[in-house]
């Protein structure tokens, strides 16, 4: 089976299914003392990863979470592996469609026999294949979605986000408005799915009694083409600030029809889509000036992090094995701290590579300083605590970067 090419020429193939197989050899793993330990999709010289992305579909944007994990898979292999094992790192197109990621994650489980899966995009698309992983005893792990349900132990064990959760993101905003302008209306637009009720649902938990000044909420569906219609109805309502619960593609028409209907509301978005490249310029920078976002990464387009030891080995490895990369997107950096995670679980199981001790491993991280996270960030999981990064701080787009209040 070929790997396709590293500049994401097939993207546009008309087979769906986009893998990416890293098959550089390492050495195998030799002078342990203690047993070696393996289950599906593990051996002395492979561990193997799977994930499926909307590499297509209305999600497409972020699929370069896909290809800076893949981008530091390659660096880890052509520099030892992960104690001496490669990573065959299978990424399939999801199209953003549950249906889809159900199939692709019966294939990955059954036929490919990864070992777990790996920083799948969106709630929905994890809530479809969660109850199948969890019957199959099969990591779901670090993936990219942020609802509270994906911390939650002692129903889904096997299951693990990465980013803040979306109510904790959202209580976040109400504090915010109430500190900065707490007779504020709030216009929300969400996403109609889990995700975009649950931020809603913490918006309203975090502004207490303060929640009527929700003014307005509309919703849409993500395959819905454009939003006006919502924007020009919140702007109807008199809100004079506007929540953006929705991924780059919403977000960005949504800046952009505020501007166009001479709106300037205080606008708060979504950390998912706090990407430059992927939602700000889109919208036009000239019109997300302003805009205010969940900061809990380093953007390295702010100059205070341009030179920042930690990222250096990011940009090294995105210039060697994602050259046609556009490090002004905030998605490469944040693939880049998801891989990084994963690759610290799989050091710390040593030779004991069962699908139980990744799991325990996951949730035993101790006071472990991600690189790409800002500074005062530690992550703590314990086997009852399945939250991975939790510190925020609010940030402001000033037209070139996102700055932190």
């Amino acid at each position: 089976m070929a790997a396709p090419n590293d500049n994401g020429d097939d993207m546009h193939h008309p087979i769906q299914r986009r893998v990416l197989v890293l098959t550089l050899a390492t050495a195998p793993l030799a002078g342990r003392a203690q047993a070696k330990k393996y289950g599906p999709g593990t051996s002395d010289t492979e561990i193997r990863i799977g994930q499926t992305l909307p590499y297509s579909g209305p999600a497409s944007a972020y699929a370069q979470l896909g290809r800076a994990e893949a981008a530091h898979f390659k660096f880890l292999n052509d520099n030892g592996g992960i104690n001496g094992r490669r990573i065959t790192f299978l990424s399939l197109d999801d199209g953003y469609a549950p249906p889809k990621a159900v199939e692709l994650t019966r294939k990955l489980v059954e036929q490919d026999e990864v070992a777990l899966i790996f920083g799948v995009l969106g709630t929905s698309v994890n809530v479809g294949t969660r109850r199948y992983l969890n019957q199959k005893k099969v990591p779901q792990l670090f993936i990219s979605a942020g609802s509270d349900t994906f911390a939650q132990p002692a129903q889904y064990p096997w299951t693990m986000g990465w980013q803040p959760t979306l109510r904790a993101e959202a209580r976040f905003y109400a504090q915010s408005i109430l500190a900065e302008r707490p007779d504020a209306k709030i216009g929300v637009l969400y996403q109609d799915d889990d995700f975009g009720k649950e931020l809603l649902a913490g918006l309203t938990d975090g502004l207490g009694d303060k929640a009527r000044q929700i003014v307005a909420s509309q919703s849409f569906q993500a395959t819905d083409p454009t939003v006006d219609s919502q924007l020009i109805t919140i702007k109807e309502k008199g809100a004079d600030t506007l929540m953006l619960f929705a991924y780059a593609r919403h977000a960005a028409q949504s800046i952009r029809k505020a501007a166009d209907l001479r709106w300037q509301p205080d606008i708060y978005l979504h950390l998912g889509s706090a990407s430059v490249s992927a939602t700000l310029a889109p919208a036009g920078l000239e019109n997300a000036t302003k805009v205010r976002t969940a900061g809990f990464i380093k953007d390295i387009t702010d100059p205070q992090w341009a030179n920042d030891p930690d990222l250096a080995p990011f940009v090294a490895t995105m210039k060697k094995y994602q050259p046609d990369a556009d490090l002004n997107d905030a998605l490469y950096t944040m693939g880049w701290a998801i891989a990084l995670t994963l690759e610290q679980v799989l050091r710390q199981c040593g030779d004991d590579l069962t699908r139980e001790n990744i799991m325990r491993q996951a949730a035993n991280l101790k006071d472990w300083r991600n690189p790409a996270l800002l500074p005062g960030s530690l992550i703590t999981t314990s086997p009852t605590d399945y939250r991975v990064v939790e510190y925020m701080k609010l940030q402001r787009f000033n037209g070139k970067t996102w700055q932190l209040v």
